[in-house]
């Protein structure tokens, strides 16, 4: 059996220090005895009261379940204001995430990498910054401000993108802001493999749509998703084959449409 980590000793210590408060500041803004903050910090008491666990949670702004469970001194500053700020899943009650995420020297966030072989693990262990630490990681130029992360891709449904594809995305955090036919990396529960997609969000699930059009649209369940991760950009070792003759024929019959398009629409308001 397994027993579960907890963390409520280290972050009150790193809160605090964060903040740069000392003990005495802190007991007196809770009301509490300095000594008897200080076994809690050093979790000489094993068993915190509810009480004071709630009194932490509500003076420094992070949810009880995030002030046991999550080790807050391995996230970056950007996501500690997020957290603070309330973008918090356990204090708002929405289906915003709380991210794990590993962060250089520089206290930057690193990109990092998800290959084939990492699949399964990264389902179970998503949210573990220990786990996270196994996989390769990049400091990347010219990214938007946020967390980013690459995921290979594989087959053809997503053709003119090729099979084989790493794809650079930026992490969706509120999944009700992706704009319909969004490109996204899809990582849903159990054993599903990872799916990128044009994805658009509906009330209980989402529509999934191939860009090769040989593919059918399908839907998946929002409770079978664990994240979604919006395109940024992809790299790819095939070069690009040079246009055929049927692809430029296409090309031309379309032009074709749209200026008959265009010249239909002109005729009628000129008839009225």
């Amino acid at each position: 059996m397994t027993t579960a980590r907890i963390f409520f000793h280290s972050n009150i210590r790193f809160l605090r220090k964060r903040k740069k408060l000392t003990q005495e500041d802190i007991a007196q803004a809770l009301g509490l005895l300095r000594n008897k903050l200080q076994p809690l910090e050093t979790g000489v008491v094993k068993n915190p009261s509810i009480e004071d666990v709630i009194k932490f949670s509500e003076y420094f702004k992070i949810s009880v379940d995030s002030l046991l469970k999550v080790d807050l001194s391995k996230l970056s500053e950007l996501k500690l204001r997020e957290l603070e700020s309330g973008n918090d899943v356990y204090m708002t009650g929405t289906h915003i995430r709380v991210l794990a995420i590993t962060v250089n020297d520089n206290n930057r966030e690193n990109v990092e990498y998800v290959p084939v072989k990492a699949k399964a693990g990264y389902r179970s262990s998503y949210a573990d910054p220990e786990f996270l630490a196994t996989l390769p990681r990049f400091s990347m130029p010219n990214l938007p401000q946020g967390t980013h992360r690459i995921f290979p891709i594989s087959g053809d449904s997503m053709l003119p993108i090729p099979d084989g594809s790493d794809v650079t995305t930026h992490y969706a955090e509120d999944w009700k802001n992706i704009k319909p036919g969004t490109p996204c990396i899809v990582i849903l529960k159990g054993d599903q493999d990872f799916v990128f997609k044009m994805v658009t969000v509906m009330q209980d699930e989402l529509l999934l749509k191939s860009l090769n059009t040989a593919y059918e649209p399908y839907t998946v369940p929002v409770s079978e998703v664990l994240e979604i991760w919006q395109f940024h950009s992809y790299q790819t070792r095939e070069f690009p084959e040079s246009q055929t003759d049927l692809q430029s024929l296409a090309r031309a019959v379309r032009d074709v449409q749209e200026e008959l398009k265009i010249m239909r629409s002109t005729g009628s308001q000129k008839a009225k």
